[in-house]
């Protein structure tokens, strides 16, 4: 077949756009650099579900709350799910919270409500993450705007299933409005370079009729009693919901270092969006960042080495406003 350049320059550019539209976000894999620990750096980096330069990350937590290394591949417990802004384990956080589904008796105890999982069972990309929390018999999603996310658990137990919010330590609140549907609050968690008044305020609405709600002042010693709000040292709550077998509860979270009120507008980037949707944006936000560059190599390897890499550079600097 006899091509000109000119042809040769289309054909290029054709497969080219092919790649562009498949995707460079399925070449990146969020685990690398997970497996460290404070004796052994391996890269020390947590698979964060984020947009780019986005204002909050979320991620497993498989440390303890408070622990630099919140996500580390050798763990086999989740304990919750984090909106962190960690830059790196060796930074540490600021304006962290978490939310954990759990099945059976309300727990908020980061321990006790923590949950066996396995890497074979966890899919992780930048724009989504589910794991299956074997302890619980729950599959937990989520899917991230800048501001704002959803997660989605699927309840395989009948009865009762709740959801712990942890404010965590060092001056938190929370309120629940179960005609509402909604739990308010802030932490104030950091670990410096924050001013005085330093809150992050986060707004969770969930989709399901809230049967019971339990508050705990002082999460490190203080017991679960019945109550709508809590103020204290370790503020947290749990809320229940009377599921039958293959209950879907979805939580639209969002978050505001300004006020509540603005956590609440922060909501709205979310729209009338379902959970796939919602992924489905997230995805194509990071698809029109990665796609700027295009790389042709045989070696899948290498491609992932790349994009992996691309997309950490591509979560800083991260909004604040």
């Amino acid at each position: 077949m006899n091509l000109s350049k000119t042809g040769l320059f289309t054909i290029t550019a054709l497969v080219c756009n092919i790649f562009a539209v498949a995707g460079q976000v399925d070449y990146v894999n969020t685990l690398v650099g997970s497996a460290s620990s404070h004796a052994l750096s391996s890269g020390n980096t947590y698979p964060a579900v984020a947009v780019p330069w986005g204002m909050n990350f979320w991620t497993p937590m498989t440390g303890e709350m408070g622990n630099g290394w919140t996500y580390t591949y050798q763990s086999n417990q989740l304990r919750g799910f984090k909106q962190t802004h960690q830059p790196s384990p060796w930074i540490n956080d600021y304006g962290q919270f978490a939310i954990m589904p759990t099945s059976g008796k309300p727990v908020f105890d980061q321990n006790a409500r923590s949950s066996w999982f396995s890497h074979m069972a966890e899919d992780a990309h930048p724009h989504y993450y589910k794991a299956y929390l074997a302890s619980h018999n729950i599959t937990a999603e989520i899917t991230p705007t800048s501001r704002a996310a959803v997660l989605r658990f699927t309840f395989g137990n009948a009865g009762m299933n709740n959801i712990v919010v942890d404010a965590f330590d060092g001056g938190s609140h929370v309120t629940v409005d179960a005609a509402k549907r909604r739990i308010t609050g802030y932490t104030t968690k950091n670990s410096g370079g924050v001013p005085r008044n330093f809150k992050n305020y986060f707004v969770i609405d969930v989709d399901c009729d809230i049967a019971d709600a339990w508050i705990v002042e002082n999460g490190y010693n203080d017991t679960l009693h019945a109550g709508a709000s809590a103020t204290g040292s370790h503020a947290g709550a749990v809320v229940s919901f009377n599921c039958n077998q293959g209950t879907v509860v979805t939580a639209r979270v969002a978050s505001s270092f300004i006020s509540e009120e603005q956590a609440l507008l922060n909501l709205n980037e979310l729209g009338k969006d379902d959970f796939d949707k919602v992924k489905e944006r997230a995805e194509n936000e990071w698809n029109e960042k990665l796609d700027r560059v295009v790389v042709e190599d045989d070696n899948v390897d290498a491609k992932r080495t790349f994009y992996s890499c691309l997309y950490r550079s591509l979560r800083f600097p991260s909004s604040l406003y």
